[in-house]
């Protein structure tokens, strides 16, 4: 676990709350969620936020580097979910640590 990437990914206050929407995925997308259990695709994340998919992208890639987001790819579409054993992780060791 990087903490540098965790931080850097959690400054971020789009970021932050697309990891939040994450945390209920059918609460906070519904039926354009598309994706399994706990996944939402990146294009509802785009509709939720109102930015562009080129944004949208780069931050799913910011957290996904930082192990907070996990991807996956089906036919042209992309689905996201949260990395909990990573946030679960980070969590503890802010606990500890301060």
């Amino acid at each position: 676990m990087d903490e540098h990437e965790l931080f850097s990914a959690l400054s971020n206050g789009t970021r932050r709350a697309i990891l939040r929407w994450m945390k209920d995925v059918p609460a906070n997308f519904g039926e354009i969620a598309e994706g399994r259990c706990g996944e939402v695709c990146v294009s509802a994340i785009q509709r939720k936020t109102a930015l562009s998919q080129s944004t949208v992208s780069a931050y799913m890639a910011t957290l996904e580097r930082a192990g907070l987001i996990e991807s996956r790819r089906h036919r042209q579409w992309t689905f996201f979910k949260r990395n909990e054993a990573t946030i679960a992780a980070f969590v503890a060791s802010l606990h500890g640590d301060l």
